[in-house]
């Protein structure tokens, strides 16, 4: 057996990653698409052949999304990596950062989830009624925000 061959054998399908990272064939062409998985060509049937060293990839990839991670921030922590750099503090950046902005999420959630209970609690007590041209709903439009 040449090494072309037993490096061919050694390399797995779109499937066959597919199904060891536990993900779709449709994620891992996406992923490859974009540049985060970086298969080789078969030069018999053109087919893109992927490393088990990418199965390791995937499954980062997956455990980064689950942490909140885009792909561009992805993009950037597997580029550092493969220039020799440690992401790790580009890593802990961004998860900062992302701690924060969900903290500032989170309060404006929770601002507007008591405007909403005031308001439906407000309404219960407020009849119905019909538009008559200089209102559209007299529920919002008597809402006072403070």
């Amino acid at each position: 057996m040449d090494t072309v061959t037993a490096s061919i054998k050694q390399h797995l399908t779109v499937s066959a990653l597919a199904k060891s990272a536990n993900v779709s064939r449709d994620q891992v062409r996406y992923y490859t698409r974009i540049g985060l998985l970086n298969p080789v060509r078969n030069q018999n049937n053109g087919y893109k052949l992927y490393s088990p060293d990418d199965i390791t990839r995937m499954l980062f990839i997956l455990k980064a999304k689950n942490l909140g991670y885009t792909l561009k921030d992805i993009e950037q922590i597997l580029s550092h990596t493969h220039h020799g750099h440690s992401p790790c503090p580009m890593v802990r950046d961004i998860i900062e950062e992302r701690i924060e902005a969900n903290r500032r999420k989170l309060d404006e959630l929770m601002e507007l989830q008591l405007r909403m209970e005031k308001a439906a609690s407000v309404w219960k007590k407020l009849p119905d009624k019909v538009p008559d041209g200089d209102s559209i709903c007299h529920l919002i439009e008597s809402f006072v925000h403070e």
